[in-house]
């Protein structure tokens, strides 16, 4: 039986498999403070069924995610919201003056969440369709597979609102530095089948296949004993990790605080106002 909060949907989908479902379609998932908050519930809840061996994170409406809620960051409500929250880092001073309380914020709700749900003990896969947008990207990477509708398409238009990409700076691990420097520099569309080529996504397949499917591989991987699952992806996101990996990624996060920092004295705001509004490819 499935139980829903506000924003999200709890149900299991198939013996010893979880989906979690973004519920906020009106808004195509942008992330909201709750939003992240309730999906990291879920993911607690099913990381700690000792009956859940796969979970699987998949969204309602149109697209997957059109990334931040840029109407609680434009309002400044964002800061206030997180306080609402019990937060899972030992990050602080969310309602700090100057540069302060937004690092807080993203550390804590961008970057820490992504990486604590990256770290889930158990296998996640990622039912892509739609749009996928900047902030979205860091609800899709995090997973371990990734399996995307043939009309899927990923973005981060960071660059072009003057920051140097979102703060889950997964980048070059996805895509390969040379792709994930045209990523960022054009803040062009990839589509699936572009992010299949690249090594970012796992399958691609027709629309009304997606669930099905889906659900298909995870039930496959659900049949293994759990305590080898556990394991088998500790071992690989160990082989990432003592590559560097989270020392590039604290390092990106830091030359993001930077680009907000001076957004704030340029412009005003966390964003450059240039290119608010402009189509891209």
């Amino acid at each position: 039986m499935a139980q829903a909060s506000d924003l999200i949907i709890y149900e299991m989908a198939a013996p010893r498999v979880a989906r979690i479902v973004l519920n906020r379609p009106e808004r195509r998932n942008a992330q909201s403070t709750s939003l992240l908050y309730q999906l990291n519930a879920a993911f607690d809840r099913a990381a700690q069924d000792n009956d859940v061996h796969v979970i699987i994170l998949a969204a309602n409406g149109p697209h997957f995610s059109s990334g931040h809620d840029l109407d609680e960051i434009g309002a400044g409500t964002a800061h206030a919201a997180i306080q609402n929250e019990t937060t899972v880092g030992t990050w602080c001073g969310f309602g700090c003056a100057g540069a302060e309380a937004q690092m807080a914020y993203e550390r804590e709700a961008y970057f820490g969440l992504s990486e604590r749900w990256r770290n889930i003990p158990k296998p996640t896969i990622a039912q892509v369709h739609g749009k996928v947008i900047t902030g979205g990207l860091m609800l899709v990477w995090p997973c371990d597979i990734i399996i995307a509708s043939s009309d899927a398409t990923f973005q981060d238009t960071a660059v072009d609102l003057g920051v140097c990409g979102v703060e889950f700076f997964n980048h070059p691990y996805e895509l390969g530095v040379r792709k994930a420097k045209e990523f960022l520099f054009r803040s062009n569309v990839l589509t699936a089948g572009a992010a299949h080529a690249a090594g970012m996504i796992n399958h691609v397949v027709e629309r009304e296949e997606l669930a099905t499917f889906t659900l298909a591989i995870a039930e496959e991987i659900a049949r293994k004993p759990l305590f080898a699952l556990k394991l088998a992806k500790e071992a690989v996101n160990a082989a990432q990790d003592a590559a560097g990996r989270a020392t590039v990624l604290q390092s990106a996060f830091g030359h993001h605080q930077l680009t907000h920092a001076h957004n704030m004295l340029v412009h005003g705001m966390l964003m450059d106002p240039s290119n608010l509004g402009k189509p891209k490819a």
